[in-house]
């Protein structure tokens, strides 16, 4: 059991090292595919459904949405206020 236990820590300090010297958009879309995965399998079996398949169409979904997300804040986010003249009365 200590073991597993050891293991288990170690495997996650080396994922999370990996992910160290990902640049935003990296950090985007892997996050918005492990996020997507998660909830897709975690719907997935709560429906009665594979969750496997929840976990792929999810990661799928979620690696669009996180390169939409990239793009947006590469974009600069919301559009400029527009500047109207002064009002005629």
């Amino acid at each position: 059991m200590a073991f597993r236990r050891i293991a288990v820590i170690s495997a996650l300090v080396f994922i999370l090292a990996g992910c160290a010297g990902m640049t935003r958009t990296e950090q985007n879309i892997l996050g918005g595919g492990a996020l997507g995965a998660g909830l897709g399998a975690a719907i997935g079996a709560a429906t009665g459904g594979s969750p496997a398949a929840g976990a792929a169409i999810g990661g799928a979904a979620g690696i669009v949405g996180g390169a939409i997300k990239d793009s947006w804040e590469r974009s600069g986010g919301y559009p400029p206020p527009r500047h109207y003249g002064p009002p005629r009365y």
